[in-house]
């Protein structure tokens, strides 16, 4: 089941600022950005990088994803592994609040989400 218009405001609000604030520098995004989708009770952030053999093609490079469980009113974290599956995110696989799953995604400890 997909957010509702309120709930769906309120995700795109914060994570157009987490973008905002944490994007490259105006001169090296047509070689390195960031992005976000949402997607039902998900939402993806990705890099946004030039293809090496086509420069003129851009890749998306997913990075972290949250999915809203509605039951216990948590978000599940989760990161893309070298199998290019997402897997829970082991040292916070869950938070109370989608600014909390920012808060983990901003500090990346353990390198899992940006390197």
């Amino acid at each position: 089941m997909a957010f509702s218009e309120f709930e769906h405001a309120r995700v795109e609000k914060f994570a157009t600022t987490y973008i905002q604030q944490n994007r490259p520098p105006l001169h090296m995004r047509d070689q390195l950005d960031i992005g976000y989708r949402i997607k039902e009770q998900s939402i993806e952030f990705f890099e946004i990088r030039p293809r090496l053999n086509n420069k003129s093609t851009k890749i998306e490079q997913p990075i972290a994803k949250a999915t809203h469980i509605k039951q216990s009113k948590t978000w599940q974290i989760f990161w893309l592994r070298q199998d290019l599956k997402w897997h829970s995110y082991d040292p916070v696989p869950e938070v109370s609040s989608f600014e909390e799953f920012l808060a983990v995604l901003a500090e990346d400890a353990h390198g899992c989400f940006r390197g």
